[in-house]
């Protein structure tokens, strides 16, 4: 590969990124929703405060007595803690980390730094680019989109940058640097449409020294080809949610006929499985007696954010400590948990191998689409700049201003935005 393009940052090109999800508190997060409605009752059914402040677990941003309103969108109440006693928030589903989907109490109260700016843009229509730090000796790929809120948490420590494709609800005003659509289409000399881009920075993207760094090709055959790659791993990633340019829109992600991953021997229906293992001879999943498979090893190789994808999941959900992490204490809200493998966890589990495994085979397109991108034109970081589009202006850094509804503020007030 030729080392000679000046390639833009995913920063330069998306300027509005916000931090992740600062939680406060683990118990608000869980894989099922009845584990934190279970959570919830525990937490209100403590009368006496000192007991409700043990459960709860007070932070400098949060205590039993903040005053803070609802999250944007989120129906929950506003009282303070120190006397709520009504049903629990409604359980919302959000992307913890760069592939699990979770549950979350949607409730501003509970939440340290929730970053209101993200529930105020998430609807059907957004999507979030979530871009991961480089983990030195450890595979694993510089962006991640979701269609669901993300936490832009990693299982390793690792903080990710959120970056919502759309400043507004319903998919208005991408978040791209002004100019930078219409400079593209003339160097391409055809028009370069926002999905279009979102794809190709998606195949494309990749750690450097200067942080996640998107090569822009002047080659319109091979900006054809990239933006299909990258309407592929869309596809896979946000669970079929994105289906710009397929037929069939919004069917989940299968693997062909005879590739598909089954349960082989069935999960014990009590206890969770502990000892967990991959066979790469027969391409199985062993948990406990159960086993899955075929798992190919792509899906069993892929990491992600510094940890692998599968055993980090399956840590979630059974108990063990995952990198970094101790066991949660003995009568805490987080250590109120599953006793027992959920049913649905089984149909996540799988679909989760196949897009892993789906994705993994797309890796080496998205090296051989860099390399050749890298060897042919390119609109380079130098030319946004000599054209004024870099750096993009501070307001294109900002949220946008959002002001057609009305949120509930502390103990019923109301705020307009």
């Amino acid at each position: 590969m030729t080392a000679k393009q000046d390639a833009p940052r995913l920063s330069d090109l998306m300027p509005w990124s916000v931090a992740p999800l600062r939680l406060g508190r683990s118990w608000v997060l869980s894989p099922d929703p009845a584990t934190l409605r279970a959570r919830w009752a525990a937490l209100v059914a403590a009368r006496d405060t000192a007991a409700r402040e043990r459960l709860f677990r007070p932070s400098r941003a949060r205590t039993l007595h903040s005053a803070v309103g609802q999250l944007p969108g989120q129906a929950t109440a506003t009282e303070r803690l120190y006397r709520a006693a009504g049903p629990c928030p409604e359980p919302v589903r959000v992307t913890h980390g760069p592939f699990d989907q979770q549950w979350l109490l949607p409730d501003h109260r509970l939440i340290d730094g929730a970053r209101p700016e993200l529930w105020r843009v998430a609807d059907e229509r957004q999507l979030f680019v979530v871009e991961w730090g480089q983990v030195p000796q450890v595979p694993g790929p510089a962006v991640v989109c979701s269609a669901l809120l993300p936490d832009g948490r990693s299982p390793a420590g690792r903080p990710g940058r959120i970056r919502p494709f759309y400043r507004r609800p319903g998919g208005h005003e991408p978040n791209l640097a002004p100019g930078l659509l219409a400079l593209l289409g003339m160097r391409l000399d055809r028009p370069a449409r926002p999905a279009d881009l979102l794809a190709w920075l998606v195949a494309s993207a990749h750690h450097s020294p200067d942080g996640c760094t998107v090569p822009l090709t002047a080659d319109p055959e091979l900006w054809d080809r990239g933006v299909a790659l990258g309407e592929r791993l869309l596809w896979l990633t946000t669970r079929g949610a994105f289906a710009h340019g397929r037929d069939g829109g919004g069917e989940r992600p299968r693997m062909p006929g005879g590739r598909r991953p089954y349960v082989r021997s069935a999960l014990p229906a009590r206890g969770l499985p502990q000892d967990i293992a991959y066979d790469p001879a027969e391409e199985a999943l062993l948990l406990g007696d159960g086993r899955i498979s075929p798992v190919p090893q792509g899906a069993w190789d892929a990491h992600a954010g510094g940890v692998r994808v599968l055993e980090a999941w399956l840590a979630e959900r059974t108990g063990t400590a995952a990198a970094g992490t101790d066991a949660p204490e003995a009568g805490s809200l987080a250590a109120l948990r599953p006793a027992d493998w959920r049913q649905e966890w089984t149909s996540e589990l799988l679909e989760l191998i196949t897009v892993l495994a789906l994705v993994s085979e797309l890796r080496p397109q998205c090296s051989e689409l860099r390399h050749h991108t890298a060897d042919g034109p390119q609109l380079t970081a130098g030319e946004l700049r000599a054209a004024g589009l870099l750096p993009a202006p501070v307001s294109a850094h900002r949220p946008a201003s959002v002001l057609d509804h009305h949120e509930e503020g502390p103990e019923g007030q109301f705020a307009l935005l």
